[in-house]
């Protein structure tokens, strides 16, 4: 799950050689630089480096998509994201689609996001590589982090795909303000699926 594959990423940061160096600084985001201090996966001559948590997505793949027919309206650059996420409700024709080699980390496939033709909430819609036996642990980490009287989710595990597909409305999210970009929108929903995925593994680890 996520340690593996967060130890995984670590080794492509680093090299053999560049571990046995006496001092290294490498440079990560801040979201993978809490997990590996946390979990002391670094080793004391290496410092870690926050980057800027506005490049995340600079080279995500994005497309407009049209909700009725799901095809492709377009295919935007990373500049289309710098749009207040309000573009989503004048264009509720629309949803955003968008891939990256960051959510791999995490075990999701894309993430789209829409405006809910019945709630006018900003929903988030991703596949998530988890097995079907951490559904309960799943839940229970959604109803947590979702706050609010009205706040929702739908989690159904996908037998055909081995996926859950995960939807919740992004207003819920601690974080969440109508005047943000649909860039910061897209890191608000990356650090809210990281840490989901990291509390149903450590909850794993404590059942076990």
């Amino acid at each position: 799950m996520l340690h593996k594959r967060m130890e995984k990423y670590l080794s492509s940061l680093i090299s053999e050689e560049q571990q046995a160096a006496p001092s290294l600084k490498v440079e990560i985001y801040q979201e993978e630089k809490e997990y590996m201090e946390e979990h002391e996966l670094i080793s004391n001559n290496v410092t870690l480096i926050e980057k800027d948590p506005t490049t995340r997505f600079q080279d995500a793949y994005i497309e407009r998509c049209d909700k009725n027919t799901e095809e492709t309206i377009s295919e935007e650059s990373f500049a289309f994201l710098e749009q207040p996420i309000d573009y989503l409700q004048k264009h509720k024709n629309e949803f955003l689609y968008l891939e990256s080699n960051w959510l791999e980390l995490i075990g999701v496939d894309a993430i789209s996001l829409e405006v809910s033709d019945v709630f006018g909430t900003y929903d988030v819609m991703v596949g998530l590589q988890l097995q079907k036996k951490f559904e309960i642990s799943l839940k229970e980490n959604l109803r947590k982090e979702l706050h609010g009287d009205e706040a929702r989710f739908e989690l159904i595990f996908n037998q055909t795909d081995g996926l859950f597909d995960l939807n919740f409305a992004l207003n819920y999210v601690n974080g969440f303000n109508e005047g943000m970009s649909l860039e910061e929108a897209y890191r608000l929903i990356y650090r809210s699926l990281f840490k989901l995925v990291e509390s149903v593994e450590e909850r794993s680890k404590d059942m076990n």
